[in-house]
């Protein structure tokens, strides 16, 4: 995957406050071009051997391949879970403008 790749970056957070403040600092930081909060979802999953399940937040950051890295470590250095599901995907195609301006916006501040 090349550096300039776009991707686009789910993560989950704790609640919409979390979420907002750290895809806020994502975009401050030149981390991410563009974060878009998702309304609040019920989570199911296996934690520790058990079924839990309870509200969750969650965003997509729009950032490209070479920014990916420093994201992660950052989402991961503001999130109070201790293992914050973070999912890089590949934008395979999308418009042309667009994946440009997020190219260019997602360098360091």
């Amino acid at each position: 995957m090349s550096g300039d790749q776009v991707l686009w970056v789910y993560v989950t957070a704790a609640d919409a406050e979390e979420a907002r403040r750290i895809g806020r600092a994502l975009v401050e930081e030149g981390l991410a071009a563009c974060v878009n909060l998702l309304p609040g979802h019920t989570a199911i999953y296996r934690w520790q051997g058990r079924i839990e399940e309870g509200p969750e937040a969650a965003f997509l950051a729009k950032t490209t391949a070479a920014r990916f890295e420093a994201l992660r470590a950052r989402i991961r250095a503001l999130h109070s879970y201790s293992l914050p599901c973070i999912l890089a995907l590949p934008a395979a195609a999308g418009d042309a403008e667009f994946l440009d301006w997020v190219r260019a916006n997602a360098t360091p501040a």
